[in-house]
């Protein structure tokens, strides 16, 4: 781990520990960072994704229970389920 001496906005530091949820400034500057490395590594996953190119033909009979990509009714049966709990 690095040890390092540095000015630091306050207001910013404030708005991202509020945001975080982290309780000192080292968390939240540690907090932070890991956030913008972890963003940075979810567009180079989105963008490998994007360079390959994806055939779903026939993909809801690759289903056994027959086709259970269907999203159409997804909120629906979220609201249903609220609502037995």
């Amino acid at each position: 781990m690095t040890r390092i001496t540095v000015d630091v906005n306050d207001e910013w530091l404030e708005a991202a520990r509020e945001a975080l949820g982290t309780d000192t400034k080292v968390a939240t500057i540690n907090a932070a960072l890991h956030a913008f490395a972890v963003r940075r590594q979810a567009k180079e996953i989105v963008a490998a994704f994007d360079q390959v190119e994806m055939d779903f033909t026939m993909s809801e009979q690759a289903w056994r229970h027959g086709g259970g990509r269907d999203l159409g009714r997804l909120a629906e049966h979220a609201r249903e389920g609220e609502a037995a709990a």
